[in-house]
């Protein structure tokens, strides 16, 4: 253990943790690092909210179709 660590005990649902097991071993990794993934995942979430994703198209409209070039734009 690292000086700076605190070492805790958490209980886990046994086929919780058989899948974190599984996830650990498929993706080669130990379950700590799993689990600390998760935690430090958490802690952040607060500080950088996920931005909401953008529906296309911004402005809907009902108005006539305008097939233009970018040359007849810029005229």
């Amino acid at each position: 253990m690292k000086p700076d660590s605190v070492r805790t005990t958490v209980d886990i649902p046994a086929p919780l943790y058989r899948k974190l097991e599984a996830q650990a071993a498929a993706s080669g990794r130990a379950v700590r690092e799993l689990v600390l993934a998760g935690i430090e995942r958490v802690l952040l979430q607060d500080r950088h909210p996920r931005p909401q994703r953008v529906q296309f198209p911004l402005i809907v409209s009902d108005g006539p179709k305008v097939d233009l070039t970018n040359e007849q734009i810029w005229k």
